[in-house]
């Protein structure tokens, strides 16, 4: 079935809010003080990205194909598999949805915001920042791990085992993005999705949330570029090594 571009800028706008929402959602329940997850490990963290962006493939993976992430959309235009004319739109409401999602997620965790005082763990729940304060490992980890997440996703959903089942296609996405947190994440957080990372960085500057510090915007252009290059890099070389009809 065919949808209208409205309907899957809709999809795209939803999705990628429920992503942040149910991503740093877990990750706001481990940081933050005084939750009923407060000090539970990296493994909570790592089920709410892979579920957070495995429940909306399945309900959109058939309407919007379930971009949710520009570097993926960006990645598909540069190779031709997917319009130049949508890339904007497309975009545009990803970074909106996941403003949004953080949004959500700072009214139902308000209250144990202000209650933290440790700033980078405030900060933790919008965006990301690499533990050692690299930015040349931050940039080494985002990009390895978003180039393992649009790989993995171009092939899983174009594989002839999935071709059939779609469905079946996001459940092993939403694994495959568990997995790269719990294996990769702990070195940035990580993005692997520029709107992701920048629409919430841009809500923690704008809100006045107690013992929030700064948002490191120095650091903000690494969960940018390295998804984008990565997403870019790893669909050329899945389509010209897999995609030869």
């Amino acid at each position: 079935m065919d949808y209208t571009l409205t309907t899957r800028l809709a999809a795209e706008f939803i999705g990628t809010a429920i992503m942040v929402i149910l991503g740093n959602g877990s990750v706001a329940n481990v940081e933050l003080g005084h939750t009923k997850g407060h000090g539970s490990d990296w493994a909570l963290i790592a089920f709410g990205y892979g579920f957070g962006v495995m429940i909306p493939g399945l309900i959109f993976g058939s309407i919007s194909a379930n971009h949710i992430n520009p570097a993926f959309t960006l990645g598909l235009a540069v190779s031709g598999l997917f319009p130049w004319s949508e890339v904007l739109p497309y975009i545009a409401v990803q970074f909106l949805g996941a403003f949004f999602g953080q949004a959500v997620v700072v009214a139902t965790y308000k209250p144990y915001y202000d209650q933290t005082t440790d700033p980078e763990r405030i900060l933790g729940t919008f965006s990301t920042i690499d533990a050692a304060q690299s930015k040349l490992n931050g940039f080494i980890n985002e990009f390895v791990g978003t180039f393992i997440l649009i790989f993995g996703a171009l092939g899983i959903t174009k594989a002839p085992f999935f071709s059939d089942n779609l469905g079946t296609a996001h459940l092993g996405l939403g694994f495959l993005v568990l997995v790269l947190v719990a294996s990769l994440g702990g070195a940035t957080g990580p993005a692997l999705n520029p709107a992701r990372d920048l629409a919430p960085r841009l809500l923690h500057q704008l809100l006045p949330l107690k013992n929030k510090g700064k948002s490191q915007w120095d650091y903000s252009w690494v969960p940018v570029v390295a998804p984008i290059l990565a997403g870019i890099l790893a669909i050329f070389v899945y389509k010209s090594l897999f995609m030869l009809s």
